[in-house]
């Protein structure tokens, strides 16, 4: 009768051990996974708060000077604003209905600031830099590299604003801009100058659709040669 005890013992240490290692596991799984959620709401906090901060220098540019009109501050803002939705927009996915709301409002900022830049030109007699870039998460190959392509584009030059909005997303206000420009169905789609671009776009042939960038280009070279001279 013995040997049956010190099985039984066995099988009691081994379902102790079996109940440990799935209740740890089990703990550090809901832990990470808590941590990762945290994260991502106080990303969605901090976006809304960028919303609020930009809405609000909506306001005060427009009460500005030409003078005092800085070229990449807002934008700036908005690209930083962008790249914290895209990477909710990764942990999420595309579809989850928070992550829609906050493309929602981003758009909706893109827009004000497009509209802005346009009375700030004419106030100001400048001309504005700007794309306007339709893309889909869903069903374009090419979507993806083209955002690549402008997240470049836009770092090279600070001057240029980049608008990017979903195809598909569902508001009425980037319908409005849709069919204002009459925009088909046909993505990547660049609106540059009033002109529509269809299909992917490189650098040099997005530097030929806006000459002013050759001209921001010899300056930077210009500026660039400059600064090597007086460091020598």
């Amino acid at each position: 009768m013995e040997p049956k005890k010190i099985n039984s013992k066995k099988y009691l240490y081994s379902f102790l051990i079996t109940v440990i290692i799935f209740s740890t596991a089990i703990f550090l799984s809901n832990y990470f996974g808590q941590k990762k959620l945290d994260e991502i709401r106080n990303i969605q906090d901090k976006i809304s708060i960028d919303i609020l901060s930009s809405e609000t220098q909506f306001s005060l540019l427009e009460e500005s000077l030409c003078k005092d009109l800085g070229t990449g501050t807002l934008s700036t803002e908005l690209a930083n604003l962008e790249n914290k939705l895209a990477y909710t927009e990764n942990e999420r996915g595309v579809n989850d209905p928070e992550v829609q709301t906050l493309k929602q409002y981003y758009s909706l900022l893109e827009i004000k600031d497009y509209l802005l830049m346009n009375k700030i030109s004419d106030k100001c007699k400048k001309t504005p830099l700007s794309i306007i870039y339709f893309y889909s998460n869903n069903d374009c190959g090419d979507c993806e590299k083209e955002g690549y392509v402008l997240t470049r584009l836009r770092e090279t030059y600070p001057e240029l604003r980049i608008y990017s909005f979903d195809y598909n997303l569902n508001i009425s206000a980037v319908k409005t801009l849709i069919s204002i420009n009459k925009v088909e169905n046909k993505l990547p789609a660049l609106i540059i100058k009033d002109k529509i671009y269809y299909g992917f776009q490189s650098i040099e042939d997005l530097e030929k659709a806006v000459p002013e960038l050759q001209i921001l280009k010899e300056a930077q070279n210009a500026s660039s040669t400059t600064a090597t001279s007086t460091k020598k």
